[in-house]
């Protein structure tokens, strides 16, 4: 989910890892300073490739990922990479007589998997193997357990590593270890040191919220306290380390992991645009940089600069880093470019119809209700129907990330799919469950509406601890307790397995605005605000209370409860066009509807187009086929010309009967129509717009009816 988000700090930073990277293996004040070239490469350096590590785990490890579709994606480029890596230095590993070894094949097995051909080569395999520990343990375990064990096997790595001086004092131990040297030559690998980053890094993941700018201030100064005070903290423990003579390696610190989160927290403050070349350079500044000191190395020797270009530390450093550079950025831009060709040459031919979602829009429209919320009052996000067509994975997990704690769905099988997708929070079913799935109830943390007395009584005996909010009914007459039955609705607070964690009605015409309407709202509100009182009397714990939908809220924002719950609202739209409310928000829509011209046809004037031949042509007209059409959730009443749509800003009608898969528009009048264009069915254009109120207006429905039909056929993009 963290996609279209801009992570600038990040991104300047990878190119930073990187130089921190050839710090490492080319000791930029060893001919200066001894102690000092130590802090600078086998400390403070250290902190690069367990960045990579967390950067790689941010954007992979989430919980809010459904499937491992994500990790295949991750695993494959890395191995592309890998391999390419392993040829480019094939030369170099030839002139070392790399292959002459003794016993290649099992050596050349265990660089493979742990050590890399060359030397810098480890990152890669270690962050393939990293990357599947850490996704196999938050699946199977959840974040906190996931800590916990990629730190126990990071515990364990230190003692292979900075801390090895503790396992030799210990004969058995060292034995153990001297056996697993045999099958890695160092725990600086994908098994010990990766996993831990990748779990942290998919932890702040899944915490990340959009806050406002003070608290990205205030997160900024506490992040980088921390970053500083844990930095002195490993530079103490390494200089320490170095005089016990403790180390066998010197890539892992007890301190480190606490340094690189604190790192990495600051950089999240640090929003822009994405700079997608400067990821490409770093990793490419990573992979050539020992090449180039072959190359400094030999062009020193050729010039006779020697004691220049190689003796001078520092400066062998920074030619190495300009050589380098040299060749990672030109080629990295390059690579971007003929990625993005690449990328808009695919879209048009991979899609048929989509949905295009703004999830800025979203969550803009979030804050918006928020604000518009009385005092301590939360947002309830109704994302029943697939979140109203526009997919449920992909709202609920970024509201949820960014700090919505509330769900409604109608099914418990849309509230497993949540919990499934990594949602946390309350989940509430509005609708009815089958009291026999009182386990799922259970397992999934999920809470149930009482949609009457008899039914919490035969929940209450399937035999588990359940949440359960009680559904009054004040007059719509559809589900709930009768508000005047108020034992009965004490009783189901004295239910031993019902645990009750809220109260609520259904305003059944708050979205009017009519005399007799809000007199009708009126006579509801005090009913159900009678029962609230009598409850109370009793002695009963009132809380949850919600009565809210959109309209609640925007025409009646004045009401104290603890939740609202928002569902059309939340994707910027009203349910008609003509809809007036007293409250009137910057509310933006969230969702667009796409297809494409995949064929073009010429006719002439008399001819008929489609089922029912419904349209004649009074003129030799030009018509274009898109493939969507009312199993896709677009409405067959629609047909005839009773709606348009957007074809490179400009209208064109729909013509003939909308069929199941296909309809027809007139381009006529849009003469630069071509094969694989762009057509918007709903949602903006070249400066027009296509309203989903407006459709459903035409469709004589209205937009929840019509969101919700969106077809399971159609993408969701972002």
């Amino acid at each position: 989910m963290n996609k279209g988000k801009a992570y600038t700090g990040v991104d300047m930073f990878r190119v930073a890892a990187a130089f921190l990277v050839v710090a490492i293996h080319t000791s930029p004040l060893a001919s200066f300073t001894e102690v000092g070239d130590f802090i600078v490469t086998r400390v403070v350096a250290r902190i690069a490739v367990p960045f990579f590590f967390m950067t790689s785990g941010y954007f992979l490890i989430s919980r809010y990922a459904p499937n491992a579709g994500r990790l295949q994606a991750f695993e494959k480029k890395t191995a592309a990479v890998y391999g390419a890596a392993i040829a480019l230095y094939l030369p170099l590993n030839l002139y070392n007589r790399y292959f002459s070894m003794d016993h290649l094949l099992p050596n050349l097995i265990k660089d493979l998997v742990f050590d890399g051909t060359m030397y810098h080569l480890w990152y890669l395999p270690a962050a393939m193997l990293g990357a599947a520990v850490a996704w196999l343990l938050v699946r199977k375990c959840g974040f906190r357990c996931a800590l916990q064990a990629a730190g126990l096997l990071y515990l364990a790595g230190l003692l292979g590593d900075s801390y090895y001086g503790v396992v030799k004092q210990t004969p058995w131990l060292q034995s153990c270890y001297a056996a697993l040297f045999e099958l890695s030559d160092y725990t600086r690998n994908g098994v010990f040191f990766a996993p831990l980053f990748f779990v942290l890094g998919g932890w702040l993941a899944g915490r990340a919220q959009t806050p406002a700018k003070g608290a990205v201030q205030a997160s900024l100064k506490k992040s980088l306290a921390g970053f500083a005070l844990s930095l002195l903290l490993m530079l103490g423990e390494g200089l320490l380390l170095r005089g016990w003579g403790f180390q066998r390696h010197d890539s892992m610190y007890l301190f480190l992991p606490l340094c690189v989160y604190f790192l990495f927290c600051a950089l999240l403050c640090w929003r822009g645009p994405r700079r997608e070349t400067l990821r490409t350079a770093a990793l490419l500044l990573y992979i050539v940089h020992p090449m180039a000191i072959v190359l400094v190395r030999l062009a020193a020797k050729i010039t006779g600069l020697t004691p220049w270009l190689v003796n001078n530390s520092l400066a062998h450093y920074l030619a190495v880093c300009a050589v380098s550079a040299a060749v990672s950025f030109p080629l990295a831009g390059a690579y971007q470019k003929w990625a993005q060709k690449r990328k808009m040459a695919l879209r048009p031919a991979c899609q048929r119809a989509w949905i295009e979602l703004n999830l800025n829009h979203l969550l803009h429209n979030a804050r918006e209700l928020k604000k518009a919320m009385p005092p301590k009052c939360r947002l309830m996000a109704v994302v029943k129907a697939e979140a109203y067509g526009h997919g449920a994975y992909e709202v609920a997990a970024a509201l949820n990330q960014n700090g919505v704690k509330a769900f409604a769905v109608a099914t418990v099988e849309e509230g497993i799919r949540l919990r499934r997708y990594g949602v946390t929070g309350e989940i509430l079913i509005l609708g009815y469950t089958d009291p026999a799935r009182a386990k799922d109830l259970f397992f999934y943390h999920l809470t149930q509406t009482l949609i009457d007395y008899d039914y919490a009584v035969r929940l209450n005996r399937q035999g588990y601890p359940l949440r359960a909010h009680i559904k009054i009914d004040t007059g719509m007459h559809r589900l709930g307790f009768a508000w005047e039955d108020v034992d009965k609705v004490a009783a189901a607070y004295g239910m031993r397995r019902l645990k009750i964690r809220g109260v609520f009605t259904h305003l059944c015409v708050s979205g009017s605005l009519r005399p007799e309407d809000v007199c009708f709202t009126k006579t509801q509100l005090q009913r159900f605000g009678r029962l609230l009182g009598a409850l109370k009397d009793r002695g009963l714990p009132v809380a949850g209370v919600h009565v809210q939908s959109s309209y609640g809220l925007l025409n009646y924002p004045q009401l104290q409860c603890s939740y609202v719950r928002a569902g059309v609202a939340l994707y910027g739209v009203l349910s008609s066009p003509g809809d007036e409310t007293r409250l009137q928000l910057d509310l933006r829509p969230v969702l667009s509807l796409k297809s494409k011209i995949v064929l073009i046809r010429r006719i002439k004037a008399g001819e008929t187009v489609g089922y029912g031949r419904l349209f004649t042509a009074e003129r030799d007209s030009t018509i274009a086929v898109l493939p969507i059409g009312y199993a896709d959730g677009y409405p067959r009443r629609l047909s005839g010309g009773k709606a348009s749509v957007l074809i490179n800003g400009q209208e064109a009608p729909v013509i003939g009967a909308v069929c199941m898969d296909q309809l027809t528009v007139d381009i006529t009048d849009i003469p630069q129509a071509k094969v694989g264009m762009t057509a918007t069915l709903i949602g903006a254009d070249g400066g027009r717009e296509i309203s989903a109120p407006d459709v459903a207006d035409a469709a004589q429905s209205i937009t929840n009816e019509l969101l919700s039909r969106m077809g399971r056929r159609l993408t969701v993009t972002r």
